[in-house]
């Protein structure tokens, strides 16, 4: 592959982080950075282009853990995601293989483990850490709700979303710009496929992706 066509999408609600990366990795790769700073932006972003690579914070403005990552796998399946996270214990890295990534970094690796995580994902591989890439391999995880929110359209997920952020049904038709009965529509898909009753049970199922606080 030409290094000097990469396009890869740093996806981090911190811009000195962001800003971090691309300075890490200045000279060790040739590409075009492209940046989201939440789930929705993300979203937008790769709705207009197909980047080489996604490099994925699990925690931003909108995302729920390991929906996002969810979510990409399933829409965006042309495009490799790597998660970056400071999550750096075991039970994570065996979850973000289970919903399907190519790669996990941790955000402490220095430059030249970063660009070679990269450089390997772009070749087809899968990176993982030394560290935790026996555990992650021997490990299995409950993925009943990732699959069922795998199942959700684009719309459909953004929809939950912003019940997951308290609007009401005539907030959200406003903002996307549709009727109040097409977002009950939705709505009604959304339960249907996630197997459960209604607007509280679906966020609460969301929150079940949600990352363990980490513990000073």
């Amino acid at each position: 592959m030409d290094a000097a066509q990469l396009r890869i999408v740093i996806a981090d609600d911190h811009p000195l982080f962001r800003n971090a990366l691309k300075q890490a990795l200045a000279g060790k790769l040739d590409a075009q950075w492209l940046e989201a700073d939440s789930a929705a932006s993300l979203d937008a972003l790769l709705s207009d282009t197909t980047p080489d690579l996604v490099l994925l914070d699990l925690e931003m403005p909108g995302s729920h853990g390991y929906s996002t990552l969810i979510h990409l796998r399933s829409h965006y399946p042309a495009v490799p995601v790597v998660v970056i996270s400071a999550h750096e214990d075991p039970q994570t890295v065996a979850k973000t293989l289970n919903y399907d990534c190519q790669g996990f970094i941790p955000k402490s690796s220095d430059p030249d483990q970063l660009a070679a995580a990269i450089e390997m994902v772009l070749e087809g591989e899968t990176y993982l850490p030394e560290c935790v890439a026996d555990f992650a391999d021997s490990t299995q995880v409950e993925n009943d709700i990732g699959t069922r929110l795998a199942d959700l359209t684009p719309q459909q997920y953004r929809v939950l979303q912003m019940f997951a952020e308290g609007m009401l049904n005539k907030q959200i038709a406003y903002d996307l710009e549709v009727s109040e009965a097409t977002i009950k529509a939705h709505a009604t898909a959304i339960f249907r496929k996630l197997g459960v009753r209604n607007r509280t049970q679906a966020v609460i199922a969301l929150q079940g992706l949600e990352m363990e606080k980490k513990t000073l």
